[in-house]
């Protein structure tokens, strides 16, 4: 986008807090955010993390967890995420600058590998789904990962701006890619989301409230 003298950049990091790797194996720090230094004198910031906090076995990222001079071999996921959030919320304190940086978080993308959350409890994931769920409120509810969400951003000192992406996320269990995935039909993708689709809409958003905040 040079005739606009603007850059995007993707960082890569699916926990905001700092995974390192030792000689004991991979160490998830949740009070620790050395990665931020990327992130200072940005104009607008949009983070994101959740998918990758729910991988166990062969796809978890790390083999264990740090918190100051403490060390597990796991941990309940949501706990883990609500302390590498407010490493990440203080973080946001201490470096952004309101008058330069404009800094958004993208609400938590669900997924749907339960039918009964959603009230077909004999539907095996999200396959064959073809419409969304009706009416504004999802049976299962709020997502708890972004509740947690909620709860650091209401602590943080500095402007931070939810793109609140779950609730109408969590009303099209039809948006997924499914048996049509990567892996194919013994590869079920309940998590990721087809485009055209649902991240459309996300970015519509993002787009809108752009353009309010800079006109």
């Amino acid at each position: 986008m040079h005739e606009y003298k603007t850059k995007v950049m993707f960082s890569r990091n699916a926990f905001l807090v700092d995974k390192v790797n030792t000689s004991k194996g991979a160490v998830l720090k949740l009070d620790s955010i050395e990665g931020g230094k990327l992130w200072k004198g940005i104009d607008v910031l949009i983070f994101n993390t959740w998918h990758w906090w729910l991988h166990t076995g062969r796809k978890q990222p790390w083999n264990f967890i740090q918190e100051g001079n403490n060390v597990y071999q796991d941990m309940d996921r949501l706990v883990a995420y609500e302390k590498a959030l407010n490493t990440w919320a203080k973080w946001v304190d201490t470096n952004v600058h309101p008058a330069k940086t404009m800094v958004f978080f993208q609400g938590v993308s669900p997924d749907h590998n339960n039918g009964s959350d959603w009230g077909e409890d004999k539907a095996r994931y999200c396959e064959g789904q073809k419409q969304p769920v009706s009416g504004p409120n999802y049976p299962a509810g709020p997502h708890a990962a972004e509740l947690v969400v909620e709860k650091v951003l209401r602590g943080i000192q500095k402007p931070v701006y939810l793109l609140n992406v779950t609730a109408l996320s969590q009303l099209r269990k039809d948006g997924h890619p499914s048996v049509y995935g990567h892996g194919g039909p013994n590869d079920m993708d309940c998590s990721h989301w087809c485009l055209p689709g649902v991240p459309d809409t996300w970015n519509q958003l993002l787009y809108a409230l752009l353009l309010q905040f800079y006109n």
